[in-house]
């Protein structure tokens, strides 16, 4: 079998190894004489399987016990009405800043539940910048941003100062690619369908005095963060099979040498793209302001639309997949998460000096 180069931006690719371990367990899971995604989510052997791979998403995020890890279903999008759904209180703002399409969704789901101000956006500039100007409100409820915006590929190198208001973040793109101090996060959310697993779950990190913020009142049940940092994430059956592959995950990064040895794979798959655009004369153009360049999302342009079909049609050819831009801005796109090797990259690269020579 020849594997692909895979340049998708959700569901996207992942490590080899780990699914070369998940088809090796996938009909007898430890030995149980049944595959992972049969099993009771009550049984010992999965409750290791939750445990373990809660532990290690701290572990790698170096987060102590005054943090809990979620596994929750709904993806992300549940997530942006859950937040203000819990701590949006009565007198209190939530406090957002707009760098794109899944901020500017969360933007809407706060607005439905309460009051909520945009103290920053780049929409200005169509997004194609991180804003750095802003001032959190005094009573502000929380502050959220979203870390990558895989859409017009920009992405925060700094972490924003919320000054006393918790700060929040949708890392669902850029979750786990690099070091940083994620102790400043009150609450860290991610659909694990970029770099740390498949679709079907969410991860949640949430600093256990933030549920003590919680709003009082008779709250849905599915919808309270307590409800699931009680039952450990196991009020209902949680996305078993999505659930174990994250935990796969966590293990090929610890084993990879963290999130340190992550971030250097990162930082040189990014030079090798970002340099093929900006060493062509202006026949690749970025769509990013420089000092807002994602290293996961690399969104350019060519001379003309003609010219791009042309060479998303080529690279399929090839089997370098999913480079078509998304839907609402075209152009292309290559999703470099962190399973996608340095070869892929550097491959796309030379396929890009020689469609230029070609065109």
């Amino acid at each position: 079998m020849s594997r692909a180069l895979n340049f998708y931006a959700g569901p996207a690719a992942l490590p080899l190894e780990v699914l070369e371990e998940a088809q090796k367990e996938l009909l007898d899971f430890h030995g149980d004489g049944v595959s992972v995604m049969e099993m009771s989510h009550r049984s010992k052997t999965f409750d290791e399987v939750i445990t373990t791979a809660q532990a290690n998403v701290k572990k790698v995020l170096g987060l102590g016990d005054d943090y809990e890890t979620l596994f929750l279903g709904g993806g992300a999008s549940t997530q942006f009405a859950m937040i203000p759904y819990n701590f949006l209180k009565e007198g209190l703002v939530a406090n957002y800043i707009d760098t794109g399409s899944w901020s500017t969704n969360a933007i809407k789901e706060s607005k439905k539940l309460g009051e909520t101000n945009v103290i920053a956006s780049s929409a200005d500039k169509d997004f194609s910048y991180i804003p750095k100007d802003f001032k959190v409100d005094s009573n502000a409820a929380y502050l959220h941003y979203t870390s990558n915006n895989t859409i017009r590929g920009t992405q925060y190198h700094f972490i924003p100062d919320a000054g006393n208001a918790p700060l929040v973040c949708d890392m669902s793109s850029d979750f786990m690619s690099k070091e940083m101090d994620y102790s400043k996060f009150s609450l860290i959310y991610a659909g694990a369908q970029k770099n740390v697993g498949p679709s079907g779950v969410a991860v949640v990190v949430i600093k256990k005095d933030m549920l003590s913020r919680i709003r009082e009142g008779d709250l849905l049940t599915m919808l309270n963060y307590n409800t699931h940092v009680n039952k450990n994430s196991m009020f209902n059956t949680p996305p078993c099979f999505p659930l174990y592959i994250v935990g796969l995950v966590m293990k090929w990064i610890l084993n990879k040498g963290g999130l340190k040895a992550i971030e250097k794979m990162n930082d040189e798959k990014a030079n090798v793209i970002y340099g093929a655009i900006d060493n062509s004369d202006g026949y690749y153009r970025g769509t990013a302001a420089q000092d807002s360049r994602s290293k996961m999302n690399v969104t350019f342009r060519l001379p003309n639309e003609d010219l791009e079909k042309k060479m998303i049609a080529e690279a399929a050819e090839r089997k370098m997949l999913g480079l078509k831009g998304h839907r609402s801005v075209g152009g292309l796109r290559a999703s470099i998460y962190n399973a996608t090797s340095l070869d892929a990259v550097s491959a796309l690269a030379d396929f890009m000096k020689e469609f230029k020579s070609k065109n």
